[in-house]
């Protein structure tokens, strides 16, 4: 089934998405799997955890478990665990899916890895399942206020992406070519 059938009213009009997924790109000058690889390599490295975590000061790793099933979570200093995620699927160095725990009802976020050049790779991401959160979980302030309703997933995922592409292009140690 198309996402236009699962979109369609029983008239058969074509309905609008209500709650659309946020998407956004940004292109490294980088290979693919170096690209891959800072990412979730040297997350705890170059991801903003002023105001994008839970902990924010206290955190003092972020984990990224390389498997399907694998938690994303951050550690603070306490030892004290908070989870981001599951990686539902795996696939170095073109993709992954994780679930995004951190918006109350998990979400799912996936980014791509698309090889645009031999030095040049863009990252999609997507963001979605808003459908599953309520009208007041989809208001409510996250890392920045106003919520998916005010843009703030949105802006947030282009700061995110911003350090990391910052990150990426000036070859953060740890990012080898093993996955």
């Amino acid at each position: 089934m198309s996402i236009e059938q699962d979109a369609r009213d029983d008239t058969g009009v074509v309905l609008a998405f209500e709650r659309p997924p946020i998407r956004t790109s940004v292109v490294v000058q980088r290979d693919r799997p170096a690209v891959f690889n800072t990412f979730v390599r040297t997350i705890d490295r170059w991801w903003p955890l002023r105001p994008f975590s839970m902990g924010q000061d206290a955190v003092a790793s972020v984990t990224f478990e390389r498997r399907v099933g694998g938690r994303v979570y951050e550690t603070w200093h306490d030892g004290t665990q908070r989870e981001w995620g599951i990686l539902l699927d795996w696939e170095p160095p073109e993709r992954f899916v994780m679930t995004w725990n951190v918006t109350g009802v998990p979400t799912e976020v996936e980014l791509r890895f698309i090889q645009e050049a031999s030095d040049r790779t863009r990252v999609d991401l997507e963001h979605r399942g808003w459908e599953r959160l309520n009208e007041e979980q989809l208001r409510e302030d996250c890392a920045l206020p106003g919520g998916y309703r005010g843009g703030s997933f949105q802006r947030g995922w282009q700061i995110i992406l911003g350090r990391f592409v910052e990150a990426a292009e000036a070859g953060a140690p740890g990012t080898g070519e093993e996955m």
